[in-house]
């Protein structure tokens, strides 16, 4: 248990480890909410073929996911 401890406070918890991972893909989602925002119902459901298109031509779901969660 000590041992655990120790590790934690130099690796961070797994949940600590998971948020600061999660961060930056966070971060990118609210970066485009002020552009989004400004659209209406339409070109906010063009994006769903648009990140089919995306998808079929190579990107990964990775690449796709924060426009999508914006979105």
């Amino acid at each position: 248990m000590l041992v655990d401890k120790v590790l934690a406070k130099i690796f961070g918890t797994e949940n600590e480890r998971q948020l600061k991972r999660l961060a930056p893909i966070v971060a990118g989602i609210n970066a485009k909410e002020p552009e989004l925002q400004a659209l209406s119902d339409e070109p906010l459901r063009a994006r769903t073929a648009d990140f089919r298109l995306r998808y079929e031509q190579g990107e990964t779901l990775d690449d796709l996911l924060p426009d999508a969660f914006a979105v």
